[in-house]
């Protein structure tokens, strides 16, 4: 409840290393995040200090960020910030880590093509049907009271919307 979360935007600076794990699967990268600046002198932006986490990915999101990411990409990341202080040969090492909620390209960068993926689940219960919002009524004077011509069991039949109450 009281943990720390970030949304970091930057790069994928290594390669996605994915693993299957007793506990189900698991995905790690590096992220590049690098601050910019507008500098008046020189009239021009300017890349100031980069920062760099290791983001870790479970389960589906594992899978996906796995089979999506490459090296170069532009991505958000959002999730808990995990910051670990070690020591090895007598130095301290501190390192930062987003455990990731959500990972997706920064489509103000470049486009992406979106695919749904599919998990297998036994035992589970079948797919629902997701309404026809893009039917047209058949009967132009009253569209609510109509059903879509293209299923004649009704099964889409529109609805008149309820009355709101706006306070």
């Amino acid at each position: 409840m009281n943990e720390t979360m970030v949304c970091a935007v930057g790069n994928v600076a290594t390669q996605p290393v994915y693993r299957e794990l007793a506990s189900g699967p698991s995905a790690r990268f590096r992220l590049a995040v690098t601050s910019r600046y507008w500098d008046r002198e020189k009239n021009t932006w300017t890349d100031g200090h980069t920062n760099f986490f290791t983001v870790w990915a479970n389960r589906q999101l594992a899978t996906n960020a796995g089979a999506s990411l490459s090296v170069g990409d532009p991505v958000v990341v959002h999730g808990r910030l995990k910051v670990r202080t070690e020591s090895r040969d007598n130095q301290s090492r501190t390192s930062a880590d987003i455990d990731a909620v959500a990972i997706g390209h920064d489509l103000s960068r470049g486009t992406s093509a979106f695919r749904r993926s599919t998990r297998p689940e036994a035992g589970s219960a079948p797919p629902r049907t997701e309404p026809n919002w893009e039917t047209t009524p058949t009967d132009p004077s009253d569209p609510l009271d109509q059903a879509d011509s293209a299923d004649p069991t009704g099964a889409t039949a529109r609805q008149r919307p309820e009355p709101v109450a706006v306070a």
